[in-house]
């Protein structure tokens, strides 16, 4: 949290947004009534391709505008034809791709500055610091064509950086990295904006990413936020079906409560009644909304003995994929079940496609979304 936030001093929002919307040709492709991003804090803007994150992202740097509505930075709103320019300088911007000029390393990073006419000892000062922070001093000399694909996006990131930007606006900047490269720029980035409190805004389909850099999450879908809050209750209560689903809920059963009793409800989901620790009223229709980590599986036989779980579905194995070192598993009980299992265990376990096998799941473990 910002200092501000900490202290309880109520400001603006860094940036803004009333009524926008966004249309092309007519057709509607942002839809934001309001949003707030307060100063210090790094959002993941996440959805699906097409869900209108990078036309988003383009109003808040300011380099669109929208059709209807208006945008505001530091409370004050961004006149279509005021000084654009000088507000633009105050953020700094990183694409998938580096789009970098060709010279060194050194001519690319100091780029910005040179182009403001910033004094040659703070350029020299701040080209030390972030060459030295993003691990590219070394490569300070070399041709900028001559750099590898994770190099060329540190350099990248050090020449926004190297701005000390009010706003950093990140499209996808790890979208064509391989996974160790981008874990370790992901990883050092993480570090930078908890040291700088940068305000940053990160556009991306991957939820790994979203929940390394992110302390709020926005769900885009259609042009739409659905749901912005932290982390944690976006992936783990997610408001509606559509989000629960792109945040990696795969099991998502449909029921009705029968009953409540001590604190637990008794949901009827397809000839099961399973038990669930939630506040809910007899008659209700819900969903019940099940990640695969929350399911552990036992061979038929020996759950009882191994598992406290008050929820435990006799089934049978019907395809598993495996995802490096987790195996997703199907599991047919009369409805489908979908359990995260590591490698180990499914070989431990003597599991295969076709095993009968009991789904376990704690009272806890299930997010209830209500229905109409």
């Amino acid at each position: 949290m910002d200092p501000a936030a900490r202290e309880g001093i109520l400001t603006a929002p860094i940036l803004a947004l009333e009524g926008v919307k966004v249309t092309y040709h007519g057709a509607l492709v942002l839809d934001v009534p309001s949003f707030e991003l307060q100063e210090g804090r790094t959002l993941a803007i996440i959805g699906p391709n097409g869900a209108g994150k990078s036309t988003f992202l383009r109003l808040l740097g300011l380099l669109e505008a929208p059709t209807e509505g208006r945008v505001l930075f530091r409370g004050r709103p961004v006149a279509p034809r005021g000084d654009l320019l000088s507000l633009r300088r105050r953020m700094a911007s990183v694409f998938q791709e580096p789009l970098l000029i060709d010279g060194t390393v050194k001519d690319n990073v100091s780029l910005g500055l040179r182009l403001r006419q910033t004094d040659r000892a703070e350029v020299s000062r701040r080209l030390q610091d972030w060459m030295g922070t993003l691990g590219i001093r070394d490569l300070a000399k070399r041709r900028s064509r001559t750099l590898s694909g994770g190099e060329a996006q540190r350099v990248s990131l050090a020449r926004a950086l190297v701005l000390e930007p009010e706003v950093l606006l990140l499209d996808e900047p790890f979208a064509a990295l391989d996974p160790p490269t981008r874990e370790g720029l992901l990883a050092d980035l993480k570090v930078i904006l908890c040291k700088t409190r940068i305000t940053t805004i990160l556009v991306t389909h991957d939820r790994d990413e979203a929940l390394a850099l992110g302390d709020q999450v926005a769900v885009m879908i259609d042009g739409r936020i659905l749901q912005m809050d932290a982390p944690e209750r976006v992936f783990v209560t997610p408001v509606n079906e559509v989000v629960a689903r792109f945040v990696g809920v795969e099991t998502i059963l449909p029921g009705h409560v029968r009953g409540v009793s001590d604190g637990l409800a008794d949901v009827e989901v397809q000839g099961w009644t399973l038990q669930v620790a939630a506040t809910l009223t007899p008659g209700e229709r819900v969903l019940v909304c099940l990640r695969p980590e929350e399911v552990t599986l036992f061979p038929k036989g020996t759950t009882a003995a191994l598992s406290s779980a008050r929820n435990q579905l006799h089934g049978r194995v019907v395809r598993h994929l495996p995802t490096g070192p987790i195996y997703r598993v199907t599991i047919d009980c009369g409805v489908l079940l979908v359990a995260a299992v590591t490698r180990q265990s499914w070989e431990e376990l003597d599991l295969a496609d076709g095993a009968e096998v009991v789904a376990s799941f704690k009272a806890t473990a299930p997010h209830v979304i209500h229905r109409a």
